[in-house]
């Protein structure tokens, strides 16, 4: 999953980043919502995390411009702003959660992967995939009944698959869900982790469509 961070306080932005890079998911933080506006032009993101207070204006606005374009990406909204009516105003702005600052990394997580769920269609975080019985939320794996142990890459490109069961998804839209802007990817790292996973939750979990892209195998 590629996520958009839009954060101006520097020691706040760094430790989300590095959660979610530590989650196997890829990140492109900006400090500005006019950097945000040229991001999201300049690639497809799956999340937004948005800061209310910002150097060049006011989230909110921000918020409702996405949504009155047609914006339908899920919004997470950070901030400080802890009354209820700033709550009721973000999410009838069109956010899907809303997190007051100060708040525990580990929460963060589960709300992103909780939101992610649900416009994948399916909140439910147990999913079965033939031997396979996957907590979502946990980010666990066992497969016939013993667990399997992924990195936080592996993880998240199977995520990838998981989510969009029967889409062939290309080796650049791969890329683009674990790497952020400007990260240094070599020709062969989507190839090496999906022969990691092959042997690790059986050859059948991925299909290959030459000079096409993956899919997930059927179950």
């Amino acid at each position: 999953m590629r996520i958009l961070l839009i954060e101006d306080d520097t020691t706040l932005g760094a430790a989300v980043r590095d959660q979610i890079a530590a989650d196997g998911q890829s990140v492109d933080w900006v400090t500005r919502l006019d950097a945000a506006g040229d991001a999201l032009r300049g690639a497809s993101h799956d999340l937004i995390l948005l800061d209310l207070m910002l150097p060049d204006g006011h989230g909110i606005g921000f918020l409702k411009g996405l949504r009155a374009q047609g914006d339908v990406t899920p919004v997470i909204i950070l901030t400080a702003l802890d009354q209820v009516s700033d709550r009721i105003e973000g999410l009838n702005a069109g956010a899907d959660d809303y997190l007051v600052k100060p708040f525990d990394l580990s929460e963060l997580s589960a709300r992103i992967g909780s939101v992610a769920r649900r416009y994948s269609g399916n909140p439910n975080p147990i999913v079965s995939h033939g031997p396979l019985d996957i907590d979502l939320a946990a980010r666990s794996i066992h497969r016939n009944g013993k667990p399997v142990q992924l990195t936080a890459r592996e993880w998240a490109l199977f995520e990838a698959l998981l989510a969009r069961p029967g889409q062939l998804l290309s080796k650049t839209q791969l890329e683009d869900k674990l790497y952020a802007f400007g990260a240094e990817v070599e020709s062969n790292t989507i190839e090496v982790h999906v022969s990691r996973l092959r042997k690790k939750l059986g050859p059948a979990i991925i299909e290959t469509e030459r000079g096409m892209g993956y899919r997930l195998g059927k179950p």
